[in-house]
């Protein structure tokens, strides 16, 4: 939570800013909908707001005037009176919203790294990039990447939340969820290291998967079809739940999307273009029992067709 609510107090402040605009308002407003912790949290700074107000007008002054002229200051200060703390703060500012690559919601972005090496970061992720005399880092803070090495004699790896992935001359994926990291092998090898299990080497080859966490790591598996096919723009779906794949497009849309429970289970295949997911709906109902219900262009829920 202490996540979201850093989340929301940079809201606060960019709604408060002389910058903002509609754009920045319908933005707001999206990540609101998107998740019901989200409007929580907001409801904690409006409540710190209304405390604010009614404190001296001294004292109101030297925070929300911090909140509309001094961003930093004021993330800062708020985050502390909300009960984040410094400490969760300095994570803030270590994590995903300053990086040195990033995309937004539904946009991809294809890098050519300095030795060589291409990256690939999918929807909403966030890396920065640590290359010296004896390594190559990508820190994947946030988001989805598809990394595809360059012969150099430094080790390149991938450090996530939960450990860290070296790559033994290869092109695989890895994904950040949260308290999870997910690692797919498409050509040679990695060696996985979960962050709190040192000792741990798992080695995932190619066409195999692993999921693992900053303690443990789950049982290999078999590569899902065609992993990497966000990078040209498609989402290939083979026997996948209706829910699941829901959840995958909902990663390239603002707002809510999501199923009713009846439908949740349906079974369905297919090759879906990530950069029009409305398309995709409309594929939905008309080759599933479903339809698709909307209350605003942030709102969607596929339900049963009726009767």
């Amino acid at each position: 939570m202490k996540a979201i609510l850093i989340q929301a107090v940079d809201w606060y402040v960019r709604l408060h800013d002389s910058a903002a605009n509609d754009s920045t308002r319908n933005d707001w407003q999206a990540w609101l909908a998107a998740d019901p912790r989200h409007a929580q949290a907001w409801r904690r700074i409006e409540r710190l707001q209304q405390r604010l107000g009614e404190a001296p007008a001294r004292v109101a002054a030297t925070t929300l005037e911090q909140a509309r002229h001094q961003r930093r200051a004021a993330l800062k200060m708020l985050a502390m009176l909300l009960g984040v703390g410094v400490v969760g703060w300095q994570g803030y500012r270590a994590s995903p919203w300053h990086a040195d690559y990033a995309t937004r919601l539904g946009e991809r972005r294809q890098l050519t790294l300095a030795d060589g090496s291409r990256l690939d970061l999918n929807t909403d992720t966030r890396v920065d990039i640590r290359f010296d005399g004896g390594q190559r880092l990508i820190r994947l803070h946030r988001g989805e990447i598809l990394v595809e090495t360059a012969k150099d004699p430094r080790p390149l790896s991938v450090q996530t939340e939960e450990g860290h992935i070296l790559a033994l001359g290869t092109r695989f994926v890895v994904r950040q969820d949260d308290g999870l990291t997910r690692v797919t092998v498409e050509a040679h090898a990695v060696e996985v290291r979960p962050r709190l299990a040192t000792p741990q080497v798992i080695r995932v080859e190619a066409g195999k998967a692993l999921s693992f966490s900053a303690d443990t790591a789950g049982a290999l598996r078999a590569m899902a079809a065609n992993p990497s096919a966000w990078t040209q723009g498609m989402l290939v779906a083979v026997d996948w739940r209706l829910q699941d794949l829901l959840a995958e497009l909902s990663r390239y849309r603002q707002g809510y999307l999501g199923c009713a429970p009846e439908v949740a289970e349906l079974r369905l295949s297919g090759a879906f273009d990530l950069d029009d997911s409305d398309a995709a709906l409309a594929n939905l109902q008309d080759s599933l029992p479903v339809h698709v219900r909307r209350l605003t262009r942030y709102w969607v829920r596929v339900e049963a067709k009726p009767s």
